[in-house]
């Protein structure tokens, strides 16, 4: 084959891949993208979270991310003249698939779906904000959030009674109960702590209030989004570096806007990574607001010590 000829094929590739890169631009869904949504149970409304992409020319894929649990993959996204509507197989409670189906109105959503125990629950939601931006130029010195022998600036969330105390400086779980959050809220920070866990224990640190950095026994196991230095379900470590239990190990995260990066035991394991979504068990999903540092004590008995927090300095 001549040259000349060579030369023309690959121009001609070129265009039609620019081309079929317009047509797909032209063509996004409005479903298209992340979305922020809130489910009615009840008298009061959950957070969960919406992911939708396309998958070649036709598809739409995506995740889901419930009220507990972690993202499900969706295989595939049904819209057509503003409907939206899918289905994913149940996770920990229930046996039905549950069933997905709204209307997407610019950067709103809002309809109704089939839980995966069947029942029907309102949903409402928006697009979710970008959070893309620099980091701060400077930031404030840390500051502590555990005094030595109180709880004073620390509350209490669940039904149940309040097992968290602290004694010489260490805020301890000894059992399954409520979880425990800052009264203060933060937007980026910078975060020390260091945990302590016993054999097959569970906790997490939400960052605010929103995504669950795993703390989980994981000695030995390969990395995971859901073990130890996990963005839960979502972001995996370069790494496991996780003790054994029963060792006093540590976190260094620095959340600005979505980019995470989390130093564990010394190593940095996560690198200014993006977290897409709010991950199960989040306080609610107004990601564009300031949210409290919430340690999970409803998954067994954890202790955490040396919580300190530094802020961008205006």
């Amino acid at each position: 084959m001549k040259l000349p000829l060579i030369s023309k094929l690959i121009s001609f590739a070129s265009l039609c891949l620019v081309a079929h890169g317009d047509l797909l631009a032209q063509q996004t869904p409005e479903v298209v993208g992340h979305w922020d949504l809130e489910v009615q149970l009840e008298d009061q409304w959950v957070p969960s979270w919406l992911e939708v992409k396309q998958s070649g020319t036709e598809a739409l894929v995506g995740h889901y991310v419930s009220f507990a649990g972690s993202a499900r993959p969706i295989s595939e996204v049904h819209y057509r003249d503003s409907l939206v509507s899918f289905s994913i197989p149940p996770q920990w409670i229930g046996t039905h698939y549950m069933m997905f189906t709204g209307t997407v109105n610019g950067d709103a959503m809002e309809g109704t779906l089939l839980d995966h125990t069947g029942m029907p629950h309102a949903f409402r939601g928006v697009r979710a904000p970008k959070l893309l931006y620099p980091d701060p130029e400077k930031w404030s010195k840390p500051k502590a959030l555990l005094k030595e022998n109180s709880l004073e600036g620390w509350k209490a969330q669940g039904n149940g009674p309040n097992q968290w105390f602290v004694k010489d400086g260490v805020l301890s779980s000894p059992a399954s109960g409520s979880n425990l959050m800052t009264e203060e809220k933060y937007m980026d920070f910078k975060l020390h702590i260091e945990f302590r866990y016993p054999e097959h224990s569970n906790s997490g640190v939400y960052l605010r209030g929103r995504y669950e950095v795993q703390v989980e026994d994981s000695y030995g196991k390969d990395p995971s989004s859901v073990y130890l230095g996990g963005v839960y379900g979502f972001l995996t470590p370069n790494e496991n570096v996780a003790k054994k239990p029963g060792e006093w190990q540590s976190y260094d995260i620095t959340l600005v806007g979505r980019r995470v990066t989390i130093e564990a035991n010394g190593k940095t394991i996560i690198h200014r990574q993006i977290i897409p979504g709010i991950t199960g068990g989040a306080l609610d999903s107004r990601e564009g607001e300031p949210g409290p540092i919430f340690l999970q004590g409803d998954h067994g008995p954890v202790e955490y010590r040396n919580i300190t927090i530094a802020t961008p300095v205006q």
